[in-house]
């Protein structure tokens, strides 16, 4: 095996992180980290943080309403019986993920795990204890999950033939080096670097990074130059009204103002016209002077769906549909239709969210120990508030699956297997569990009539004697 990395001290070259320039076009949202035995995260996430998430309305909007959403969720246990799954269920095991930290919730844990995917790409968890201890060895009082920020760890890559890209190639460990901050910003590792191995360590990237086969990709990669755009938009609305908040227009003078004049004149015009509480009062002129409006308003600009469409861009990106995030390209139109609506909510909980609750459960359950080899830790929605409009489809179902049952006994199917069948639509479940019985209107048809004996006369009546006069006992 070929070790990427020597134990205590690991040797590496240090770059000092800088923020990267949201303004410069050419400028990479990104620092190059990576080496042979590493995959540093590629995303500089603070520069995602301070240059996009805090300071642009479109992406806080669309990071927060995917968090919202996939906080919701609880965890479970579920079996798996022949690759389908089945009942829900608990156990103290899953006490941690109940409480993550004192304090702590379900909810805070994937809010904090949805903030880290959106903006590193990539969310790391590991248990630690009061005792200081990682991992697996954290097992004392005050045993919590704790957050490892996600641009300070390392993944080691290990290969048995050396070749650090090669098929065999695995995560051999997590490298989770603290930064400390001093007066110049240098971020120099401190002392406390912790290893951590794989099973230690909860990984959750949603998006795979097509160039890094471990580590996965911010959502917001794809769209820096809309981010850059859409910030920009925002500044020219800022100057807009700050400047002028009326068309910019050249003042002509006549070729006979000296320069005191022009200057006096400059100065006069900007205190009484010049910013938005100045705005929309009459211009006055003397002199000669002509005034030429250089461009256009707001209106003319069609800025609305300018931005609009940067807006829907980003909200396409992040997977959540412009009218949920009250974006002006989801709030018009047929996108406001009672059916339309419907169906951006179920796409952004089917397609999306569901997504993430599947990758987030497979990745948080390298923590606990499932309670049998079928076993897998799963997300619970019943109680997720933004699917209880799915009831009525969900009743729907259930009568479905109701008559198909209803069907399966009437047809002699035992009522258990008639069950276990629609509920993991596996029609070969009723093999073997047919009792002999059909409906009476199964029963085959008599092709021949029994011959009928033939039936023995009636017996006569006996006749009582009539007291009729005149009768055959009426004599002398």
């Amino acid at each position: 095996m070929a070790w990427s990395w020597k134990w205590p001290f690991f040797k590496r070259n240090q770059k000092a992180w800088t923020q990267p320039n949201f303004w410069d076009l050419d400028a990479p949202p990104f620092v190059t980290g990576s080496t042979a035995e590493k995959e540093r995260i590629e995303t500089d996430f603070e520069g995602y943080v301070e240059g996009a998430f805090k300071r642009n309305g479109p992406i806080f909007a669309c990071v927060v309403a995917r968090q919202m959403v996939f906080s919701e969720v609880r965890f479970m246990w579920r079996q798996f019986n022949k690759g389908r799954p089945g009942d829900l269920f608990s156990n103290t095991e899953l006490n941690l993920l109940e409480r993550p930290w004192p304090g702590g919730t379900t909810s805070e844990l994937l809010a904090r795990m949805e903030q880290d995917a959106s903006l590193a790409g990539n969310s790391f968890w590991t248990k630690v204890d009061d005792q200081g201890r990682y991992g697996n060895s954290a097992s004392g009082p005050g045993l919590r999950l704790t957050r490892l920020r996600p641009d300070w760890v390392s993944m080691l890559i290990g290969s048995t033939s050396g070749d650090y890209y090669a098929a065999d190639a695995r995560v051999i460990g997590y490298l989770y080096e603290p930064r400390m901050f001093g007066v110049l910003g240098t971020g120099s590792p401190m002392a406390g670097a912790v290893l951590l191995l794989p099973h230690e360590v909860a990984h959750y990237s949603p998006i795979p990074d097509p160039v890094g086969r471990f580590r996965g990709m911010s959502w917001l990669t794809p769209v820096i130059r809309e981010i850059e755009a859409d910030t920009a938009s925002t500044v020219h609305k800022k100057t807009f009204f700050d400047h002028a908040a009326v068309p910019n227009m050249v003042v002509r003078f006549d070729k006979d103002v000296n320069k005191e004049q022009f200057d006096s004149f400059v100065d006069a015009f900007k205190a009484g016209h010049q910013g938005a509480w100045n705005a929309y009062k009459t211009l006055f002129l003397q002199g000669g002077a002509d005034v030429t409006p250089l461009t256009h308003d707001f209106r003319q600009m069609d800025f609305t769906a300018t931005v609009g469409k940067g807006e829907a861009r980003i909200a396409s990106a992040a997977g959540v549909p412009p009218s949920w995030v009250g974006f002006s390209e989801g709030l018009q139109g047929s996108a406001l239709n009672t059916n339309n609506f419907a169906a951006s909510r179920r796409r952004f909980a089917d397609g999306t969210v569901r997504y993430l609750w599947r990758t987030a459960a497979a990745s948080l359950e390298v923590l606990f120990t499932p309670s049998g080899t079928s076993t897998h830790l799963w997300f619970d929605t019943r109680d997720v508030a933004f699917l209880r409009e799915d009831s009525r489809d969900r009743a729907d179902i259930i009568r479905v699956q109701a008559n198909s049952i209803d069907s399966f006994i009437k047809s002699g199917f035992e009522p258990d297997a008639a069950v276990q069948a629609v509920m993991n639509e596996d029609i070969g479940l009723l093999v073997g569990h047919h009792t002999g019985l059909v409906s009476v209107q199964m029963q085959p048809p008599v092709t021949e009539q029994p011959a009928l004996e033939a039936a023995p006369p009636p017996a006569p009546e006996e006749t009582e004697p009539s007291e009729e006069p005149g009768g055959l006992n009426d004599g002398a």
